[in-house]
């Protein structure tokens, strides 16, 4: 990637929504995808993304293209009267892939994007060469009696989602989003200033003319925030992940999500073509563990390429 290590801001046209994305690399070269989880952003990629650029060797001939989901970072939010459906983002996948003419590649993905990744590599296998998941394994599931239950929730959470006006500081919304993550300060603000919009400047003449406090909102969906009306049983989960059937690695943090756990119970004995990585982090291990990411998945992929 030596050849060109500048950050771009990438925008992709898919009918009338606009997907932001980030991206390093020769615009030659193959992409590898990086998809991001819920209420993240592409900048949740970009110190993977700023390690990967560092190395000489590692991903020489590859592309890396980090996306907005719908409704989260720079990307347009879905149009009126929509909703975030879980398999609306295969399609989103399904479709970005047709404007880009890509045939098959690789695709690095954490949390909610490691589960919409793997339902895409299911349904569409000869579009994924390989899938990398972060910290996620398996799908959300509830058992079949609940869909009453989860139908009614998830109506009633559309009603009661209510766009806010409230502006606050930037050093509010890292400390908002630090007491619902484990990330630490610099991740934490990496992920929120891509999150957020300016909408005023507010001088207090009181004080002093020349201080100026500049104020945000958040840039996401309100409808990012309310709860899916339906869930998979866990039969139709592993049916839909037993047809992953590209090679699949999973890099998960020692300090990370339990659905880990318990996904490796539900999920991995369908699986044929499966390899397992712990190491020292959280659920953001991709943004702790940068180099031995960055290895680990070089490694993945070449090997990959070489048994082809």
């Amino acid at each position: 990637m030596a050849d060109n290590n500048e950050i771009d801001e990438l925008s992709y046209q898919l009918g009338d929504l606009t997907l932001a994305a980030i991206g390093c690399g020769n615009k030659r070269h193959q992409p590898v995808l990086c998809l991001h989880g819920y209420l993240d952003n592409a900048a949740s990629f970009l110190p993977l993304i700023q390690q990967i650029a560092q190395e000489s060797n590692s991903f020489s001939n590859r592309r890396i293209i980090a996306l907005d989901w719908p409704g989260h970072g720079h990307s347009d939010h879905r149009s009126v009267g929509a909703h975030y459906h879980f398999f609306d983002y295969v399609s989103d996948l399904v479709a970005l892939f047709e404007l880009n003419n890509w045939k098959k590649i690789d695709i690095v993905a954490h949390s909610m994007g490691a589960m919409i990744a793997s339902a895409f590599a299911a349904a569409f296998p000869e579009k994924v060469k390989s899938l990398t998941l972060i910290d996620s394994f398996g799908f959300i599931c509830a058992p079949a009696e609940q869909t009453t239950h989860q139908l009614r929730k998830g109506i009633l959470s559309r009603v009661k989602s209510v766009k806010s006006s409230r502006s606050f500081t930037e050093e509010t919304a890292i400390k908002a989003r630090l007491n619902v993550s484990d990330l630490n300060p610099e991740h934490a603000k990496l992920i929120v200033q891509r999150s957020l919009i300016e909408v005023e400047i507010k001088t207090d003449d009181t004080i002093n003319r020349n201080q100026a406090s500049i104020l945000y909102r958040w840039r996401s969906d309100p409808r990012l925030r309310t709860v899916s009306p339906y869930r998979l049983s866990l039969a139709q989960a592993q049916q839909l992940f037993g047809d992953i059937k590209c090679p699949l690695q999973l890099i998960f943090g020692d300090k990370g999500m339990k659905m880990v756990t318990t996904g490796l119970e539900h999920f991995s004995s369908g699986v044929d073509n499966l390899s397992t990585s712990k190491l020292v982090g959280g659920h953001h291990v991709h943004m702790e563990q940068t180099k031995e990411l960055s290895s680990l998945i070089s490694h993945f992929i070449s090997k990959i390429q070489t048994s082809v």
